[in-house]
């Protein structure tokens, strides 16, 4: 489903044929994404005819699709004491049970939705259905089911007919999405979100010049309808991430369009806020935290704003901003704080760590790669934004931090980094222990790093790479025998390749240095051995100091 739920009030039909125009206009207001428009319609409504139950309802709906819970529930609290279509609130009630996954309460609210229905009603399957959708524990299985005996009723109904297809997108049907969006917009031309929904699914096909062609053509039925604004600015930001070749032009086109999509809603707080996730997507902090101050600014209540900046902040190189900012936000027990906070701490107590030349505070990281341990705890595949930090640690020669953060993904085999992060996991190891003597260096972690490598091997066969650092690892735990066996395995896949690979100065360079380990690896059990395999290495490299000196001293 797409990440912003539509709940659809705007388009559900009245069995009523009188409705009041203040309501159509409310629900329009919604179906264009102008949320703060809608709310003060129906405020309206509601203080004009507080028997309004249907109005109580659409407001409850619109705050519990703001995540704005409390409000939510007593709208629909209110509604229950409405004489007019007081049972839709049943249906608000039965969410925020899905939501917390008490089904069978739902179910009893729906029930009690549904009694008192005439006989050829069809709103109440509708919103269920739409319930069921929008639960943050969706049921799609049981949407289609109560979406279909709508449709058993009237099977032109356009706006079950996109519920129900919004129902099969979700349960990743897409044949029968695309009929149900197809036929509700044949019976209803003016449903331009059922017509928005075919680009939609070409877009999650990752067919995006042709969703972009579905876009255009809603444009071409009404220019000023916003939200498939915002459809062309989230297609063209996934077209710039799957084909970086495009980024630069595609990632502007989803700013232009995602500022048309602002400037066509009522730029309410809660637009401002989806624009702020947006900018989070493309990456455009500068703008970010210009954002978030200002929405600071206008409300000093709404905690997200907090996360926006301290993400906004840490990416712009303000350090304490991002600290203060994301504990601000985590402190507070009602916000429903995610993988990416405690990454963003993590990240920004490390930044404020680490010094002018780049030397990242060994305490400053380890209270940082706490917070970074608790991200994936929440959020296992947050891991693969570690990559970049990872190798920046390598690159300055912080092999033992650097190690730490890429063993983060060589534990997660769900991870698209999994193979790199081992990869990296595994040469910083060695490096990071390359330099020691003896009886300082990490054991257990140069154990691991070669077990890392066996993986490594299995997921990536023809990765001869991993024989040769085993190889070096094996050294380092003075491993004569696995010395010897890696070393062997690496010569041996290489001269299976034939003369022209064995020729190229890299991989000669690793056969010497094969030679001279086994060499080294048997001169104190077995001298010939030895001296046969420094002879190796002479006969490629007669210069080869080690080996020459080697073999003088074996005789």
């Amino acid at each position: 489903m797409n990440k912003f739920k539509i709940f659809s009030l705007a388009v559900v039909a009245s069995a009523s044929v009188a409705k009041a125009q203040d309501i159509k206009e409310a629900k329009k207001a919604i179906d264009a994404e102008q949320f703060q428009k809608a709310k003060s319609l129906l405020k309206s409504i509601i203080k004009a005819k507080p028997s309004d139950g249907e109005a109580n309802f659409v407001l409850g709906n619109i705050y519990l699709n703001e995540s704005v819970v409390d409000s939510a529930k007593i709208y629909y609290l209110n509604g229950l004491e409405a004489s007019d279509n007081k049972n839709l609130n049943y249906i608000g009630l039965g969410q925020l049970d899905l939501d917390q996954k008490n089904t069978a309460a739902a179910q009893a609210n729906f029930g009690l939705a549904t009694k008192d229905m005439k006989r050829k009603d069809v709103e109440e399957f509708i919103y269920i259905g739409r319930a069921y959708i929008n639960s943050e524990n969706p049921d799609y299985n049981n949407a289609i089911a109560v979406l279909k005996r709508a449709l058993a009723l009237e099977p032109q109904n356009a706006t079950a007919l996109l519920a129900i297809g919004d129902a099969y997108y979700g349960a990743n049907n897409q044949n029968d999405a695309y009929k149900a969006y197809r036929d509700a917009f044949t019976a209803d031309p003016t449903l331009l979100r059922a017509k928005m929904q075919l680009g939609v699914l070409l877009k999650g096909a990752k067919s995006y010049d042709e969703a972009i062609k579905s876009f255009n053509e809603v444009i071409a039925l009404d220019a000023n309808y916003g939200p498939v604004y915002r459809e062309l600015a989230e297609t063209y930001y996934k077209w710039a991430r799957n084909k970086p070749s495009t980024a630069k032009v595609n990632l502007q086109n989803a700013i232009t369009n995602y500022e048309k999509y602002l400037s066509l809603t009522d730029y309410s707080l809660d637009s401002k806020m989806r624009h702020a996730d947006f900018l989070i997507l493309v990456k455009d902090y500068k703008k970010l935290e210009e954002v978030a101050n200002k929405m600071i600014a206008e409300d000093k209540v709404n905690p997200r704003i907090f996360r926006y900046l301290g993400y906004a902040a840490y990416e712009n190189g303000n350090a304490d901003v991002a600290i203060k900012s994301i504990e601000d936000f985590i402190k507070v027990p009602t916000n429903k704080v995610i993988g990416r906070d405690y990454l963003y701490l993590g990240l920004s107590k490390i930044k404020k760590g680490t010094n002018a030349e780049g030397v990242v505070d060994p305490a400053a990281f380890d209270a940082g790669f706490a917070d970074i341990k608790k991200a994936i705890e929440l959020e296992p595949l947050v891991v693969e934004e570690l990559a970049d930090f990872g190798k920046a640690l390598f690159g300055k020669k912080q092999y033992t931090q650097a190690a730490a953060i890429f063993q983060l993904g060589a534990n997660n085999a769900e991870s698209k980094n999994y193979l790199d992060d081992s990869v990296y996991y595994g040469i910083s190891v060695y490096y990071g222990n390359a330099g020691k003597t003896a009886e300082t260096r990490d054991k257990v972690a140069l154990q691991n790093a070669d077990a890392t490598f066996d993986k490594i091997l299995v997921a990536s066969p023809t990765y001869d790479e991993a024989y040769v650092y085993k190889g070096r690892i094996n050294s380092l735990l003075d491993k004569d025998d696995m010395i010897i066996k890696n070393y062997t395995e690496y010569v041996t896949k290489m001269t299976a390749k034939g003369a022209e690979e064995i020729a190229k100065p890299a991989t000669t360079k690793k056969i010497i240095e094969s030679y001279n380990a086994i060499g080294a690896a048997y001169a104190n059990t077995d001298k010939a051995k030895a001296v046969e395999y420094f002879n190796k290495t002479l006969a490629l490299d007669p210069t080869n100091s080690y080996a020459s000196q080697s073999v003088k001293a074996l005789k």
